[in-house]
């Protein structure tokens, strides 16, 4: 019975989504935040979530929609162009009303090897990105640590937990609030290439940050948009 509930609510929240991609699969970022109301946003994001897409379902389970997702949007759309304009080498992905930034050897984000500890490369570029959250300080943050398939799984788990909760500590020393913050080890288990190739490898050992709107915000662009 538990599989049926779940799987007829899959197809019932698949068929808002689908109807709201359809009316703004031409829209920019900030207006794909009308696409999805809060509550088939908040199932569809519990039921892409889970264990080992937990970004995506922040994401989609943070949207709000209707007006106010619009003008968070907007936040977003002005919040990833500054990201991207200090760090060139990071992958900014907007999605529904919030971003996903991946951060790998691309970026110059990088740990002393086999350790949790963040390079001077590292900190020096992640103390630009500081500046970007502390003026948008209405976001919260989840930071989570991602490892390639070198070693044991246990072993890269612990790793990636590690990493992401070591990032968490420097953005706080740097003027973060913790209250902003959130952080999760995936281990490798989420793979964005195959490991087969050493470049596969630098790829997949990253940090993502997935920046979502806060509840200031929230209330904020309600109430800008007349919806409170």
């Amino acid at each position: 019975m538990k599989h049926i509930t779940i799987l007829v609510l899959g197809l019932f929240i698949s068929s808002l989504f689908l109807n709201s991609c359809t009316s703004i699969q031409n829209a920019n970022s900030s207006q794909k935040g009308t696409g999805i109301g809060a509550a088939a946003g908040a199932a569809l994001g519990y039921l892409i979530g889970g264990k080992d897409n937990r970004a995506a379902g922040a994401l989609v389970g943070a949207a709000v929609g209707g007006g106010a997702g619009a003008i968070i949007g907007h936040k977003m759309d002005k919040q990833a162009e500054e990201i991207e304009t200090v760090m060139p080498g990071a992958e900014v992905i907007r999605s529904e009303e919030g971003i996903q930034l991946i951060l790998d050897e691309n970026a110059d984000v990088r740990f002393e090897f086999d350790s949790s500890d963040l390079t001077s490369e590292a900190q020096t570029n992640l103390n630009k990105l500081v500046e970007i959250l502390s003026r948008y300080a209405d976001t919260d943050i989840m930071i989570s640590g991602h490892t390639d398939s070198d070693g044991s799984e246990a072993y890269n788990q612990t790793l990636s937990e590690k990493r992401a909760a070591s990032v968490v500590r420097f953005l706080t020393s740097n003027g973060i609030a913790d209250a902003r913050l959130n952080s999760v080890g995936m281990g490798e288990s989420e793979p964005r290439v195959s490991n087969d190739t050493k470049e596969g490898k630098a790829q997949n050992r990253r940090v993502e940050f997935t920046i979502t709107a806060n509840e200031d915000m929230i209330n904020a662009a309600k109430q800008e948009a007349g919806e409170n």
